[in-house]
């Protein structure tokens, strides 16, 4: 049977639904695309129901209609600064002498029973450490001896509201979200390599309403935020600076932006009707550099606290890998590295088969990450229950022991 797989990515600036069929080699074909600009939410929120449910449902009509796939379920995208993490660790006595998967649940169960505030709830539970009788470092602990096995975990919430709302949002369209997905943690599936993860990254994906970031080292997540700050922040400050529409000044953006200022030439210009004008100006693409440079760096001033208080640090010798579609303005990776003191690229999808002239490009690497991030979930499962029309019905659920089987080999390396 064909495995099919979904993801739909709700961001601020748009909604792309992709459909993809996994190959024999696990890659993934896109088979369907449903891009859509985004109404209803806010740097990662949704704020009007309605607006939000029209622009969803007509995404995936699109990825439907290229696909000629009904779809059921979806992995689903989730940012915004309502999301919160917290590390916490569990144990469990090992009574047989060999540790089973049932131990690692019975741990992971364990590192979940913390005190969660009534309005959050928990999107993920990440390992990034397992102990095996005081024996740090351990990969997979399934088949090892011991009598005691602990597990570091990462834990993030998100409130409760907000995600219902989403969830209300995705429903309306005829879609169960299979599961949530953090933006940078779907990211990362498509834009770090392994070597990265195990040396210390960070991926930051940058979009229009929000900044996200997870933090990898020894190969596990070890810290995840969201900032309330991207792309349409460095659109209005250039709306306000040159006196332009937002369309004006989002387009400008993109067609003459530049984030280092010292690297356009004094006698640069492009052609522009501000406010109040009744016809073309000159505008000089340094001062649209300024504009732009000014709020970039504020942007990764806030971003180098966050790592310095998250006390990870000095445990990124890989440095940053940038994603998102903010990260395609030329010369943001220059003020990135300055403003961190460390090596800084810009990662997009990769390898892309199938219906692809439109997603190579960093602002897609979320969207793609959540095809792959359902591959990895699914991995080991016989029952593959993807997106396609192809799957089990809906409503059909698997047992809560077949989820948390899946959600351990997920966990595990």
């Amino acid at each position: 049977m064909e495995e099919i797989v979904v993801g739909i990515d709700v961001g601020t600036t748009k909604v792309c639904t992709l459909v993809g069929r996994v190959e024999d080699d696990k890659s993934i074909r896109i088979l369907g695309v449903g891009i859509e600009p985004s109404e209803g939410i806010r740097k990662g929120i949704v704020v009007d129901l309605a607006a939000a449910s029209r622009a969803i449902k007509r995404s995936v009509e699109k990825a439907e209609g290229t696909s000629s796939l009904e779809i059921t379920t979806a992995f689903v995208s989730l940012a915004g600064a309502h999301v919160s993490s917290i590390n916490s660790r569990g144990a469990a006595g090992i009574p047989s002498g060999v540790i089973e998967i049932h131990d690692m649940v019975r741990a992971l169960e364990q590192a979940q029973a913390i005190a969660i505030p009534h309005d959050r709830e928990i999107i993920h539970v990440v390992q990034r450490g397992i102990t095996v009788d005081g024996q740090e470092g351990v990969k997979t602990p399934i088949g090892m001896h011991g009598f005691k096995l602990e597990v570091e975990t990462h834990i993030i919430t998100a409130a409760s509201a907000t995600v219902d709302n989403l969830r209300q949002c995705v429903g309306a369209a005829g879609v169960d979200i299979q599961q949530f997905v953090l933006n940078p943690l779907a990211s990362a599936e498509v834009v770090l390599t392994e070597q990265e993860r195990e040396m210390g990254v960070a991926v930051c994906d940058i979009g229009g309403g929000t900044t996200d970031l997870a933090i990898y080292v020894d190969g596990d997540v070890w810290h995840t935020m969201v900032l309330a700050v991207g792309g349409n922040h460095i659109t209005q400050d250039v709306a306000h600076g040159l006196r332009l529409s937002l369309s004006q000044a989002e387009e400008v953006k993109k067609q003459q932006g530049h984030a280092v200022r010292s690297e356009i030439g004094a006698d640069e210009y492009f052609l522009m009707r501000p406010f109040g004008e009744d016809k073309d100006i000159r505008i000089n693409r340094q001062d649209l550099a300024m504009v732009i440079e000014a709020r970039v760096e504020e942007t990764f001033d806030l971003i180098l606290q966050e790592i310095k208080r998250s006390g990870y640090d000095g445990l990124l010798p890989a440095g940053m890998v940038l994603t998102g579609g903010t990260s395609a303005l030329p010369g943001i990776s220059r003020v990135a590295s300055e403003v961190l003191g460390m090596p800084v690229r810009t990662g997009q999808p990769q390898n892309l088969k199938g219906l692809v002239d439109k997603l190579n490009s960093p602002m897609y690497s979320t969207s793609f990450g959540l095809l792959q991030w359902a591959v990895s979930m699914h991995d080991h499962q016989v029952a593959f229950s993807g997106g396609g029309k192809r799957r089990k019905p809906r409503g059909d659920k698997s047992s809560g022991f077949d989820s948390v089987k899946g959600w351990v080999k997920r966990l595990l390396p």
